[in-house]
């Protein structure tokens, strides 16, 4: 099953992919169904579980030519505003080995947060605003929604706690990023650099989990202006999944919506800045960034069985 938001006449409304079209569920039951409740928001379907699910799947088998819209006349939104996007860093050994590190990376994972705040999603502009970077650099990476509450959750039972999968370009400022004291010693301001408007586009889809299977064997690729800047595969992550659900339920009780960003591989722009520490490895096939992102970049993130989330930079 796959998720997508639309906009129409200002509003957001809930949908499923069937084939070319999308399914409005709000469309296709009577106004007084009390299974309309399901279909409020993403978050709403989330926690109507098995119940919300089989609902839909009899409206996409059933539904009305009322309910079903033609996907490409639509716009899409983001198909969640998590409230918090909880994001591991360094959790690909190629990442690591192209850019300069802390005493951490690859030890464990960098933990920092984003937020609603910083939420565009499918083909809306990402910000490029020079007072508060120049270095603005993209990473794909595989997103993790959570579907059911939890904390201190075993490795063992984590996907239990997946809802589905969707894509997030994780926008960073890298010149608020490294930081070097005078004697040498490199930490990470992941604050700042993660975290402003514009650092989280999202979409276009969220794909159940069942439909993705295992994670970690999801081809990943980022190109921009058509470039092919970074290509790898999930199961090349330091930790999977799994281990990142466990990791973050350490801290926080996961809640359905919940989103866990897993990282991104080699072929980044940092790459290529010396002045950052930047170690391009040459991976075959890709093409080392000459810059960081400007305004009128194109940029494409792709999952395999997810899809594209498309941006460009204004």
């Amino acid at each position: 099953m796959k998720l997508v938001v639309y906009k129409h006449d200002g509003t957001e409304h809930l949908g499923f992919i069937s084939g070319d079209t999308v399914v409005d569920p709000n469309l296709g039951l009577a106004a007084d169904a009390p299974e309309r409740a399901f279909f409020a928001d993403t978050v709403a379907f989330i926690r109507s579980a098995e119940a919300g699910r089989a609902a839909a799947e009899r409206l996409l088998k059933n539904a009305p030519a009322s309910a079903r819209l033609p996907l490409d006349s639509l716009e899409l939104a983001a198909p969640a505003r998590p409230s918090t996007i909880l994001c591991s860093g360094s959790n690909y050994r190629d990442h690591n080995r192209e850019k300069l590190n802390t005493p951490i990376s690859g030890k464990e994972p960098e933990f920092f947060i984003k937020t609603a705040d910083c939420v565009v999603g499918p083909n809306e502009p990402i910000v490029y605003d020079a007072a508060m970077s120049t270095k603005l650099d993209m990473e794909t990476e595989l997103a993790v929604v959570i579907g059911k509450a939890g904390r201190h959750i075993p490795v063992a039972s984590a996907l239990d706690y997946v809802f589905g999968y969707t894509i997030v370009n994780d926008v960073t400022a890298r010149d608020r990023q490294v930081r070097t004291s005078p004697e040498g010693s490199t930490w990470y301001e992941l604050g700042r650099s993660k975290s402003f408007d514009c650092s989280a586009p999202l979409g276009p889809v969220i794909v159940t989990a069942d439909e993705i299977g295992d994670p970690q064997a999801l081809k990943l690729q980022t190109r921009i202006n058509g470039e092919l800047r970074q290509s790898s595969n999930t199961r090349n992550m330091i930790w999977g999944c799994a281990d990142l659900v466990h990791f973050f339920s350490t801290n926080f009780t996961l809640k359905p919506g919940m989103v866990i960003i897993t990282g991104t591989p080699s072929g980044t722009a940092w790459s290529t800045d010396r002045e950052l520490g930047g170690k391009w490895q040459g991976e075959p096939g890709l093409v080392p960034a000459t810059r960081y992102a400007l305004p009128g970049d194109v940029i494409e993130c792709e999952l395999e069985k997810i899809g594209i989330l498309r941006n460009v930079v204004v």
